[in-house]
């Protein structure tokens, strides 16, 4: 088996004392190269906020775990993604200056009265949609990262393993769904849209 992971997503938070993370993805192979999001065994995510907890899945369902007296505690279970989304996650709001349209479906989603949740670490983001069980996390690409931003071996691919596990779609801007997407290079970006199926289907239209 080989594991790709971030071992500390949303690092620049660190001195803001927000909650940060890490992401994994485990392969029964001894290489990812020529792999893709939907070949993983298994894949999840820790965060370390106010509580300790522990998502993973593999492959069917996704269930969580909370750090209690040295002891991770079965707390999220039956976790089902809502096709509609009511809270939004806008990530890379710089593309809103080479892109108009990710500007007015930002601008939808207040109009909407949709609730904003957004801190700047991607695993944060995705923990709070498995929690509240609906949402989007977005993060286009623009003009500096024309592929994206986002790695897909240890950020995207484990993350849309784990919604596609319980309902939801991980799609990149193209429409392509996440865990199709070959892994060519280690450090390969991608842009990602990413949660409640409805809503992520809705915004690369609008997006097109």
């Amino acid at each position: 088996y080989s594991v790709a992971f971030d071992p500390l997503d949303g690092s620049s938070l660190i001195d803001t004392n927000l909650a940060i993370g890490t992401i994994f993805g485990v392969y029964e192979s001894k290489d990812f190269l020529g792999k893709k999001g939907k070949d993983q065994s298994c894949a999840g995510y820790s965060i370390y906020g106010p509580r300790t907890t522990f998502f993973i899945s593999f492959g069917k369902g996704v269930f969580g775990f909370t750090l209690h007296n040295n002891e991770f505690i079965l707390s999220h279970e039956s976790i089902s993604i809502k096709d509609e989304a009511k809270m939004f996650s806008p990530g890379n709001l710089r593309a809103c200056g080479d892109n108009s349209k990710y500007l007015k479906i930002t601008h939808d989603w207040i109009l909407e009265q949709k609730t904003l949740r957004y801190s700047g670490a991607m695993v944060s983001e995705i923990n709070a949609i498995f929690c509240k069980q609906e949402g989007i996390f977005s993060y286009p690409s623009y003009s500096k990262y024309p592929n994206g931003k986002l790695r897909l071996l240890y950020e995207c691919a484990p993350l849309g393993f784990l919604m596609e596990s319980c309902g939801g779609l991980a799609l990149n801007q193209k429409g392509e769904d996440i865990t199709s997407l070959e892994i060519k290079d280690l450090h390969q970006r991608t842009s990602i849209f990413i949660g409640s199926k409805n809503e992520v289907i809705r915004t690369i239209k609008e997006l097109e």
